[in-house]
């Protein structure tokens, strides 16, 4: 039975690349965009051209809303059978509340608090909510995948970058918190992050120069992900794992998280 993926933030970017991964690996994908239904519809009509044996579904829905976080997985669930994997990709960056940060970076008290609240709600509320509602699912099958995306470590202290860099660092938390709570189940959870800044809207077009001139493509953690959803990847959970850094002969090189203890100051 082909593997269910549920990718959240699917419609463009990092999500869409993850998208094309998992259904050229023969696998049945729904994706899902809070905003813009066009470009959610544009995406799966593409996808399904791409790969007419497989499902796609695209579905409109805030990750970080519990209401639709509940109805995002239902919906995976009966369109696709089931949900194995999830891929907590959906996220806002500080682009969000100041589109010139990389330039003019602003300090805490400067920032919207409304802003502040929105990027921590999809950042780290949406992948917490999307993880309760399909956990069940994947304890009950004995079998599951969750991976969440993060950021290079660097960033999550970087002048300017919040609140996305601690939202980012929280995620890393949950992914560890989360991983122990289901060890034994047969459900992994893990973190995946390119590596350094990627050719998505996060960085924008008027600021790729200089520490941003080169810019990862947005596939550069496909083969990664694709490990972590093998059954190589069983007994592999509570990792950090870097895209740029993969080695399909060595997956251990891609990790970050076996060196010293955790620290944030």
């Amino acid at each position: 039975m082909a593997r269910r993926v549920l990718i959240t933030g699917g419609s463009r970017g990092i999500g869409l690349s993850f998208a094309h991964a998992c259904l050229g690996a023969g696998m049945d994908v729904a994706i899902t965009a809070a905003r813009g239904r066009h470009a959610l519809e544009a995406s799966v009509a593409d996808l399904r051209a791409a790969y007419p044996e497989r499902r796609v579904v695209g579905i409109l829905a805030d990750a970080g809303d519990p209401a639709d976080a509940a109805r995002t997985a239902a919906e995976a669930q009966a369109a696709l059978g089931g949900v194995d994997v999830l891929i907590n990709n959906a996220g806002r960056g500080p682009r969000e509340l100041n589109d010139n940060f990389h330039n003019a970076a602003q300090r805490f008290w400067e920032l919207d608090p409304q802003g502040w609240a929105e990027i921590m709600r999809t950042n780290v509320d949406g992948p917490f909510l999307m993880a309760r509602a399909v956990a069940p699912l994947m304890i009950a099958a004995g079998w599951g995948r969750i991976v969440n995306l993060s950021t290079s470590r660097v960033t999550m202290i970087k002048e300017g970058f919040a609140p996305y860099g601690p939202s980012k660092a929280a995620l890393d938390t949950m992914t560890r918190l989360f991983a122990d709570d289901l060890r034994g189940t047969g459900v992994t959870v893990n973190t995946l992050a390119p590596g350094g800044a990627t050719e998505t809207d996060f960085i924008p077009p008027e600021n790729r120069s200089g520490a941003y001139a080169s810019l990862l493509p947005v596939t550069v953690m496909d083969a990664a992900l694709l490990w972590l959803l093998s059954d190589a990847a069983d007994a592999v959970t509570a990792g950090r794992f870097i895209g740029k850094l993969w080695d399909p002969a060595n997956p251990a090189a891609a990790r970050e998280d076996t060196g010293e203890a955790p620290r944030i100051l």
